[in-house]
């Protein structure tokens, strides 16, 4: 696998000109001149400087999915400064798992869910091709096959975080997300040890607000509750296989681990689950494809109920 070497350097854009060109269309600029001339860029502009990697993206085969300004800010960088703000390390490794060592257009990618690719930085994405377009770990692509001349760009609407915890670590991570880690706790090394398994996986994962509202009001309910309806109630929110939110169609059956089934509720306003007891609420997905070493984890804002 080709590795970029982090160079520190400012972007300066380059000229020139192909003399062995016989038509009158301009050259291509590398992609590195290609982030710096599109306006939409300007904050990935920020990131490749800040990060260093300006040089290593003018050189080699690559594609690239670049995140808009706008899928920055729902990032959290704001603006430049925010960039600025960031560690050097971090944004480098976010950047690299942009990155692929080959070029891939739309045309290339197999029409299939989450084909896997692996990017200079030794991680994984989970590209989808189907009716509705491109999408990578649930990103939508929505701009594919800029060209540049040593590669491709394919504009993508949300920043890609790469993997660094498994399912039940991201849980403990999260404050949000307390009740969901005590009743995994109160369920046992079945459950905890299911939710750390390799998967691939996916996990509903309810806050806190959602365990409430289910009649756990806190910790100690949770810890008062029968281990087995706890595992039961858990299980319904896991399915065994690596499931995007792009991947979802509406009105899909999805079986769960417990045996259940789910049915997905996909629109223009977003996603959700509908379980057999849940007398028609819908569960609604209130941050979507976390991406996990062994999954992804959405988590949802009412408990699912077989």
């Amino acid at each position: 696998m080709a590795t970029v070497v982090l160079l520190s350097a400012s972007l300066v854009t380059l000229s020139g000109c192909n003399n062995d060109d016989d038509d009158d269309q301009p050259a291509l600029s590398n992609i590195t001149d290609a982030v710096v001339n599109n306006a939409d860029f300007s904050l990935l502009e920020a990131a490749v400087v800040r990060a260093g990697l300006a040089d290593a993206l003018r050189t080699g085969t690559l594609t690239v999915f670049a995140p808009t300004n706008a899928a920055f800010q729902a990032a959290g960088f704001a603006n430049e400064a925010a960039i600025n703000a960031a560690p050097v390390e971090t944004l480098q490794a976010v950047l690299q798992y942009h990155v692929v060592g080959q070029r891939i257009g739309a045309a290339d990618i197999p029409t299939a869910a989450n084909t896997a690719v692996p990017t200079l930085s030794n991680g994984t994405l989970y590209v989808t091709k189907d009716a509705t377009g491109v999408s990578v770990n649930g990103a939508r692509v929505t701009q594919a096959d800029l060209g540049a001349s040593n590669g491709v760009i394919h504009v993508i609407d949300r920043v890609l975080m790469p993997a660094t915890q498994n399912i039940v670590q991201i849980a403990q991570a999260n404050p949000e997300l307390s009740l969901l880690v005590a009743a995994v706790t109160r369920g046992g090394a079945p459950v905890l040890d299911a939710l750390s398994a390799a998967g691939p996986l996916t996990v509903l994962a309810p806050t806190n607000a959602a365990f409430q509202a289910a009649g756990f009001a806190d910790a100690a309910a949770i810890n008062a509750a029968p281990v087995q309806t706890l595992t039961n109630i858990l299980t319904y929110h896991v399915i065994a296989s690596r499931a995007f939110s792009t991947n979802l169609t509406d009105d899909a059956t999805v079986t769960t681990a417990q045996g259940g089934t789910l049915r997905a509720d996909v629109s223009n306003t977003g996603v959700g689950f509908l379980g057999n007891g849940n007398n028609n609420q819908t569960a609604k997905v209130t941050r979507a494809n976390i991406l996990a070493t062994n999954g992804v984890v959405h988590v949802i804002d009412r408990v699912l109920l077989p």
